[in-house]
C-alpha cells in the first residue's frame, strides 16, 4: 500500500526507519532505489504506475537538490511525503527547502530531516482514512506512544 523510494542506495539506512512502523501497523510496502537525475525514465514510470500497483501513498527520500519527491508528485495523483536526507555541505537544509518549495499544483508533504519514521506514521494516517483495520491499529499505536 505504501511505496518507499529513494534516490540513492546510500539513503537506505534513513529510509529503512519507516519499515518497522509500517510492519507494526500491518501496512504492506515496497521499497526501491531510483534517482530522479540518473534514472529519470524509470523514476517517472514508478510514479505513473504506482496506483495500478495498489499503492495509496508514496514516501520519497532524497538529499541535496531533493528532486525525487517533486518528480513523484508530478507523475501521480497519490499523496507524496518527502523525507529530506541530511547530506552535503548544508546537512539536509537544502533538501528540506527543495521539498517544501514545490510549484503550485505539485504539492509534496514533508517531514523533518531524516525522519522516515514520521513519514511512515503520516502514510499510515492517509491509509487509515479508507482502511478501518489500519485505523484501529494506528489508534492503538498512538495511544501506546502517548503512554510512554
Amino acid at each position: 500500500m505504501v511505496g518507499i523510494i529513494m534516490g540513492s542506495k546510500s539513503d537506505e539506512p534513513i529510509m529503512q526507519k519507516a519499515v518497522p512502523v509500517l510492519e507494526e501497523l500491518g501496512i504492506a510496502y515496497e521499497m526501491t532505489v531510483s534517482s530522479a537525475h540518473r534514472n529519470p525514465d524509470r523514476t517517472g514510470e514508478y510514479g505513473r504506475t504506482a496506483e495500478a500497483r495498489g499503492l495509496k501513498v508514496i514516501i520519497a527520500g532524497a538529499g541535496l537538490a531533493a528532486a525525487l519527491p517533486g518528480v513523484m508528485a508530478a507523475h501521480t495523483t497519490l499523496p507524496v511525503i518527502g523525507v529530506p536526507i541530511a547530506s552535503g555541505a548544508l546537512n539536509g537544509i537544502d533538501s528540506l527547502y527543495a521539498i517544501v518549495q514545490m510549484p503550485p499544483g505539485v504539492p509534496v508533504g514533508c517531514v523533518g530531516i531524516d525522519n522516515a519514521r514520521n513519514a511512515a506514521v503520516l502514510a499510515a494516517q492517509i491509509v487509515a482514512q479508507t482502511d478501518p483495520d489500519v485505523k484501529a491499529r494506528l489508534e492503538a499505536y498512538k495511544q501506546a506512544l502517548a503512554a510512554g
